[in-house]
């Protein structure tokens, strides 16, 4: 399957062995600013999971993973649950646990998603252990997540707007748009462009 060209052959032969369990429709798109990956019935009572294309295959694996945990739970228990509830993450957690081998995953990698599957979150990105783990396999980029930039530093996002770093409200930091003064809310992991600290 082509979509699977992303992973290593290991890990396409264990997939390959969960689609033929669970067929669904699997799509590779261009990358999303917002997810990594979707879930979805059709209204042709098919299922689809989209995948956003992209050159870190661990990344791309836990998100299959976490998307066909949605379609199993579906399965299982139909739309009556939460979407990532106590259902969710037991399918999560079944599905993964033949994958945590180091022919799969580097050993760095292994122990901090062997982890995150104790109580996995609803992305990958709002764990931050599991974000910067994954991002030490991503392309080099002059991007740095909002944790690491000091608090006042001015950054731009992809759409140009402009914001200055706040304080950490909980789990995530307050940010103020330099143009309009408007507060938002960024994950930890989001990266951004820095333009002066």
């Amino acid at each position: 399957m082509t979509a699977l060209r992303f992973l290593s052959f290991p890990a396409q032969q264990k997939i390959s062995t969960l689609l033929e369990k669970y067929p669904i429709t699997l799509k590779v798109v261009k990358k999303r600013k917002t997810k990594h990956g979707d879930f979805r019935q059709l209204p042709s009572g098919k299922s689809q999971i989209t995948i956003n294309e992209q050159e870190n295959p661990y990344r791309f694996l836990i998100t299959l993973l976490h998307e066909l945990a949605h379609h199993v739970a579906f399965l299982d228990y139909s739309f009556e649950i939460r979407p990532h509830g106590k259902e969710w993450k037991y399918c999560f957690r079944q599905l993964a646990a033949p994958f945590l081998v180091e022919e799969i995953f580097p050993q760095p990698l292994l122990g901090v998603f062997a982890h995150h599957l104790k109580n996995p979150k609803a992305s990958s990105d709002t764990d931050k252990q599991l974000g910067m783990a994954l991002k030490a396999y991503d392309p080099p980029t002059d991007k740095k997540a909002i944790f690491e930039i000091t608090q006042g530093s001015l950054f731009q996002l992809d759409n140009q707007r402009i914001f200055r770093k706040g304080e950490k409200r909980r789990k995530r930091f307050v940010c103020q748009e330099v143009a309009t003064g408007k507060l938002y809310l960024f994950q930890p992991n989001a990266e951004v462009k820095v333009i002066g600290e």
